[in-house]
């Protein structure tokens, strides 16, 4: 009995493990990306980079500050209803380094992460403000699958089985999960609605549900358009109905939290999907991997605003010794010369919490 309760404390710290998370994650996108290269080859990876100009290039970083503006409203409206105050240029300079840092950090969230923390003057507003960007990022994730079942019912005959396969279990999985949660205890019980009627507060009214749900659509279609550019940009030719069904597929594919900056799972769906629907499965490898290093640029100005918020901490913090010279506070010689006040650390399996 006694080696049994060790056995399930390890398994469940193991699960909890940022370690363990981080490497399945290495594993499984590594070990598709080799995969789609022992069936493919490199040619067709190799044909997606080359097909890279500065016309592409533009169109992506275009679109992807469209994406970047609405889904920063997104951000700002939730936050808003929640307590959080957001400036639309604060808003927009933090999401664009959200998604720089989650493209070039392990984990995929490091940036959601620092949104939340950034955005918190206390424990209290750092929950609010996690909770913002939780809301945010999971009401996004909700209107993708709902617009990507109205497309494959529409359009995509030869995926629905699949899909529809997968999104059974997956609700099940769910339902099942808060059903234990549940009646597991009076606290889980507690903790569930306490999350509803947050969820509730950051999506209550008609007129918030359908601003976010409008944001949501051109993040969307910001997505679908690059990579459609993608295709055309490595010379397949796809009919605007089954690239649309196609471009839904490989962003579900792209979401799925097993990936490498988004490399791995995406790479193999398309190649799938290509096939699938009738092309060649080396020109859905060649879009995707186009559509990747595309992502990866146009999330460049992210490096931007990260240099700039760091320039505006150091001025901050710089200033504040001379505040306290100017006020007629000396400081001792054995004192900093700037002070800053600890400040919490939301980790990922905080912010999941908080989801």
């Amino acid at each position: 009995m006694a080696a049994q309760m060790i056995i399930r404390t390890r398994l469940r710290q193991a699960m909890r493990s940022t370690w363990l998370r981080l490497t399945t994650r290495l594993v499984v996108g590594v070990g598709v990306l080799i995969a789609v290269i022992a069936h493919v080859g490199t040619g067709p990876l190799l044909h997606g980079l080359h097909s890279l100009d500065g016309r592409t290039i533009g169109a992506a970083l275009l679109l992807a500050a469209v994406a970047t503006t609405a889904a920063a409203w997104r951000w700002r409206l939730i936050a808003t209803r929640l307590g959080v105050e957001l400036r639309w240029s604060t808003a927009v300079g933090m999401y664009y380094q959200s998604q720089f840092l989650n493209t070039v950090l392990p984990g995929g969230i490091v940036g959601d992460v620092h949104r939340a923390v950034a955005r918190g003057q206390s424990p209290e507003m750092i929950k609010q403000s996690a909770r913002a960007v939780a809301t945010e990022r999971t009401a996004g994730q909700a209107i993708q699958l709902v617009l990507a079942l109205v497309v494959l019912a529409c359009f995509g005959a030869e995926f629905e089985g699949y899909l529809l396969a997968t999104v059974a279990i997956g609700l099940g999985m769910i339902v099942i999960a808060l059903l234990v949660m549940t009646g597991a205890s009076v606290r889980w019980r507690g903790a569930l609605l306490h999350e509803a009627r947050e969820l509730r507060a950051g999506l209550g009214s008609v007129r918030a549900s359908v601003q976010v749900a409008i944001a949501s659509i051109i993040v969307i279609a910001c997505h679908v358009a690059t990579f459609a550019i993608a295709t055309a940009a490595v010379g397949e030719s796809v009919p605007p109905p089954q690239i649309l069904t196609l471009a839904f597929v490989i962003l579900l594919g792209a979401s799925i939290p097993l990936n490498i900056g988004g490399w791995g799972p995406r790479e193999g769906i398309a190649g799938w999907a290509f096939a699938l629907a009738g092309f060649d499965a080396s020109a859905g490898v060649a879009a995707s991997t186009l559509f990747g290093v595309l992502a990866i640029t146009s999330v460049v100005p992210g490096a931007i605003a990260t240099v700039v918020f760091a320039a505006r901490r150091r001025k901050a913090n710089d200033a504040v010794p001379r505040t306290a010279h100017r006020s007629g506070l000396s400081e001792s010689p054995a004192t900093p010369r700037a002070l800053t006040a600890p400040v919490p650390v939301l980790t990922a399996r905080n912010q999941e919490k908080t989801s």
